[in-house]
């Protein structure tokens, strides 16, 4: 039952940010499907950041404003998304 409910969970998150306009499946790679993950053991805790902490670390990631030794790939990661997109996103993960 426990595994049903999590895959339920994951699949609407991952609904919520194809809504978005974001790919979540890219980013469960690193920041695993719940964004619990420090990516390669360097990031920060996805869903313990504020959806404007998100917001603004997605948004400077693409501008090249924002960023420590993840910088470059988190760049390529959301380049093609829209500020807009990026503001949705960030909604549907984090407190």
């Amino acid at each position: 039952m426990k595994k049903i409910v999590l895959a339920s969970i994951a699949a609407l998150t991952v609904t919520s940010a194809a809504i978005a306009g974001v790919n979540a499946g890219a980013c469960a790679g690193c920041h695993g499907a719940h964004f619990e993950k420090h990516a390669l053991g360097k990031s920060k805790i996805v869903k313990d950041l504020t959806h404007a902490e998100i917001a603004t670390a997605l948004k400077g990631y693409k501008a090249g404003t924002f960023g420590g030794p993840m910088k470059g790939i988190m760049k390529g990661q959301v380049a093609k998304y829209s500020d807009a997109d990026l503001e949705a996103f960030s909604k549907t993960i984090g407190k």
